[in-house]
């Protein structure tokens, strides 16, 4: 889970009408005559349970597993769309129990990643090791990461994800945007609280990914807009994103580049590029460094621009070049910046070797060495089919959910998603969601925000969290970071994915 100085972005509505005369031969009226419109058949939503059992935690807890699509509508009773939530209930309905409800991100990504990885009673078994996870069968284990011995968990795929779907004539705009979105997902927690009774539970939010941009924004709808009677007493963000103007890849915006420099550190640490580089002991005082230069001498340098000569010059690029493990030849052609996207290709070019975006201790083989750019993401590839495998296997086998429909582990909503939020030209120009967050932690004492971050993440970087969630208004004694060996999706690590649900169990108990 990607500044200084203002940015505009015109928008401008053009409109255009204009009256036809059209002279035409009269028609009798009986053909003019409207066909009735064809009655849309409405769909019965479907609800699977299971009784179950698992250890977690240390603890024996049974459970109901429940798959069901909740029927989204539309203010004249038409149904727009089908969402399907996977909800593990400890047996006994405790009213006083927390609920977590989690979906990733995307846009366009199931919650197969947190379900089947994390969090669920069971996980698919991948390499820990940053290796590719093969051809089936994979197996699916026990979890006892699982954190249901603490809370109750709903997994929600929104539209366009997972087995849920757009009914009838619905078209993608209704739905695929980022205020959009937070609306319907907002709709279906606020319905299952209420299905289930769970109105004064403690209640938890989070996602991974775009999934904490898709949690400030449902924050924003629970506690301060559509509905403004939903409080929540925490929000767990994994591999956070919630600045996109910090983090945009575009020519002069400096930012990108201070915020990226601490996870080029890290990948170069790992991959042994730099001194005393290749183990764990010394990796977070080397990044403790990379941070202060980052926003500190680096910054200063950046914001110079052209001004920057000379031995000013060259000091800069020496210490670049000690973080990032890239040759001073290199940083100079670059100008000192230098984007991820060259990064993957650049620090093992000399082993005809790329890394990974979502996690930089993977590595890949592309066609050639020679391209700027690698071929696909290690990281991803790695790991994609052992997870599309585990979640048609559970969910359609144990669980008895009955489709034909495909499983959209990942799609490419983004690609048309509505990027929009309410605030006109410089809100939009300048897309950063951390403000909803604020506003609800300002405003209900109760609530605290878990930050989970792999420091060999590309996709949402570490230091890019910290600052998004370091700026005025956002109450720091609320705020707690924990870090991992790993990258944007550090679970797929054993070691991490202990770790991790261990910082969330204490997160809930702490309540």
């Amino acid at each position: 889970m990607r500044r200084f100085g203002s940015i505009g972005l015109a928008w401008a509505l053009v409109a255009s009408a204009g009256v036809a005369q059209d002279i035409k031969p009269a028609v009798p009226a009986a053909a003019t005559k409207e066909k009735p419109a064809e009655p849309v058949e409405k769909i019965v939503p479907q609800q699977r349970s299971t009784k179950l059992s698992g250890m977690f935690g240390g603890q024996r807890v049974n459970y109901t597993a429940t798959i069901g699509e909740t029927i989204i509508a539309g203010d004249d009773g038409t149904q727009k769309a089908a969402i399907v939530t996977t909800a593990y209930v400890k047996d006994g309905r405790d009213p006083a129990r927390p609920v977590t409800f989690l979906f990733n991100g995307g846009p366009g990504s199931g919650s197969v990643w947190l379900q089947m990885g994390a969090f669920g009673p069971k996980r698919v078994a991948i390499p820990s090791n940053g290796t590719d996870d093969g051809a089936p069968p994979y197996p699916i284990v026990d979890n006892p990461e699982s954190l249901l011995d603490v809370t109750d968990i709903v997994f929600i795929d929104p539209p366009g994800t997972g087995f849920s779907r757009l009914l009838g004539k619905t078209e993608g705009k209704e739905f695929y945007g980022v205020t959009a979105d937070a609306k319907a997902v907002a709709e279906v927690i606020r319905r299952w609280i209420s299905d289930n009774g769970r109105w004064n539970s403690p209640k938890y939010l989070g996602g991974e990914s775009y999934g904490t941009s898709r949690s400030a924004a449902v924050v924003n709808q629970l506690a301060n807009a559509t509905y403004n009677d939903v409080a929540l007493n925490g929000v767990i963000l994994i591999s956070t994103i919630l600045d996109f103007g910090a983090g945009a890849d575009r020519a002069g915006n400096e930012l990108s580049f201070i915020t990226t420099l601490p996870s080029m550190a890290a990948a170069a640490h790992f991959h042994g590029k730099v001194p005393n580089g290749g183990g764990a002991v010394q990796l977070e005082p080397f990044l403790n460094e990379a941070r202060a230069w980052a926003i500190g001498p680096y910054a200063t340098a950046l914001l110079k621009g052209q001004q920057l000569q000379g031995e000013d010059r060259a000091a800069i690029r020496r210490q670049l070049a000690r973080f990032t493990g890239l040759s001073e030849a290199y940083l100079d052609q670059a100008e000192l910046r230098v984007s991820p996207d060259r990064f993957y290709k650049q620090l093992l070019r000399d082993r005809g070797l790329s890394i990974g975006r979502l996690d930089a201790r993977y590595t890949g083989k592309d066609y050639d060495s020679a391209g700027e750019n690698y071929d696909n993401d290690p990281s991803f590839y790695g790991i994609d089919a052992g997870y599309t495998a585990a979640i048609n296997a559970w969910s359609r086998g144990t669980l008895g959910f009955v489709t034909n429909r495909e499983y959209q582990s990942i799609g490419n909503l983004g690609r048309d998603w509505d990027w929009r939020i309410e605030g006109g030209r410089d809100q939009n120009a300048y897309l950063n969601l951390t403000p909803y967050l604020g506003t609800a932690l300002r405003e209900n004492s109760g609530l605290r925000i878990f930050v989970g971050q792999g420091y060999y993440d590309f996709a949402t970087p570490f230091f890019a969290a910290e600052y998004a969630l370091s700026r005025p208004g956002i109450p720091q004694d609320r705020v707690e970071f924990h870090y991992y060996q790993s990258g944007h999706m550090m679970y797929v690590r054993d070691q991490d994915r202990a770790k991790l649900s261990a910082d969330i169990r204490a997160f809930i108990k702490r309540r």
